[in-house]
């Protein structure tokens, strides 16, 4: 069976690993946090960069950043994992969905305006697939009403939005670092501040509510509890196989745009059949080869799709359920129908893409879509 996904180790991971074991110190905030944190400051200009847990804990330290009350209310795609809604959920706030485009699940930025209100506080942009939304939209409409902006960049590192790198423009973004993504350490994620009046308080909620980073550095003579937070730190082993990775980037991220065009070119025929649709890559975005996804015609083609793949040993899958359309927030959905959300949660097929992805399997896999359209 070809999986999914399977892990990758580029090879220093180990030795990382026994450095920071050796340290004596595999709590967080260590020498592996600060080099992780440094190599986006620097690579990605971020004003801020702070390791956490999961992309969930950035997410959720967002939404305590944004200073987020109960009855505001935050827009977002509803085609989207149900973390970046339960950042904002946690804060007491009314998730309003906006559908996505046509031509792809992110959000349409065309839609979002008509959703503000008096009661709006903050947008929270998806970047699925790694691809960008049309942030020029978003922040125009944050400065003409005064929003606060997050960026869930959960797929998204090292892609561009018109030269400009995701998680660079918005007040924050959150990243994930889970086994399924390009660059991983487990579980794991990281906080980009880019909101200069953020910045010390993003330290201070990451630190559960202590000013204990600035009492290291020697700017207070004690700390103590001085706002709200929780325990967001990774440890250094996280940290440590995280920087591992970091330092192989490109190579992975060349490697994973390989298989990443080796899967368009062997399925475009099928797409100029009008057999399926496969992605599209918005002029001012770039592509990390997060994933590669097709689209069929209705929920029961792609049912049978993934079950012939896996009769020819190919684990293909879904993905997102529409939010609005949940067990725990269907009732608290204002009612609007979100057809091309809804689409995209019955159409839409993932198929593996690894770093250690061999030729052969891509093309076997090829071979079986080929063969399920014939």
């Amino acid at each position: 069976m070809i999986p999914f996904n399977k892990p990758y180790a580029s090879g220093k991971e180990y030795e990382y690993l026994k450095d920071a074991v050796a340290s004596g110190k595999i709590s967080g905030n260590g020498k592996y946090t600060k080099l992780c944190q440094q190599f986006f400051e620097k690579k990605y200009n971020f004003k801020k960069s702070l390791l956490t847990s999961s992309c969930t804990d950035a997410l959720e330290m967002s939404a305590i950043l944004m200073d987020i009350q109960p009855g505001d209310e935050v827009i977002m795609p509803s085609y989207t994992f149900v973390s970046t809604s339960n950042a904002f959920v946690l804060r007491g706030a009314k998730i309003v969905f906006a559908d996505s485009e046509k031509e792809h699940p992110n959000i349409d930025c065309n839609k979002i305006e008509e959703l503000i209100n008096p009661k709006t506080k903050a947008i929270c942009v998806v970047h699925y697939a790694g691809n960008a939304c049309d942030m020029d939209k978003v922040m125009e409409l944050a400065k003409k009403y005064n929003l606060k902006t997050c960026e869930d960049a959960a797929q998204a590192i090292d892609s561009f939005y018109k030269g400009k790198p995701l998680g660079s423009i918005c007040d924050v973004a959150a990243f994930s670092f889970h086994e399924t993504k390009n660059i991983i350490s487990g579980e794991g994620g990281m906080l980009a501040v880019n909101n200069e009046n953020y910045i010390n308080r993003s330290e201070i909620i990451w630190e559960k509510g202590t000013n204990r980073s600035a009492f290291f550095r020697g700017e207070v003579d004690k700390y103590g509890w001085v706002d709200m937070g929780s325990s967001f730190l990774p440890s250094e082993l996280q940290a440590a196989y995280l920087y591992a990775q970091l330092e192989e980037l490109d190579t992975i991220q060349n490697r994973r745009k390989e298989i990443w065009n080796m899967y368009d070119a062997g399925l475009k025929n099928l797409e100029e059949a009008g057999k399926l649709t496969l992605p599209k890559i918005p002029s001012y975005a770039t592509n990390n080869a997060h994933m590669y996804y097709l689209i069929t015609k209705d929920l029961g083609e792609r049912s049978r799709l993934i079950e012939h793949l896996k009769k020819d040993n190919v684990n293909a899958v879904f993905h997102y359920l529409s939010l609005h359309k949940s067990p725990y927030y269907k009732d608290k959905h204002d009612g609007r129908e979100l057809p091309m959300s809804d689409f995209f949660s019955d159409t839409l097929v993932r198929l593996p893409l690894f770093y250690e992805l061999k030729n052969e399997e891509v093309q076997q896999i090829i071979d079986s879509i080929q063969n399920f359209y014939k």
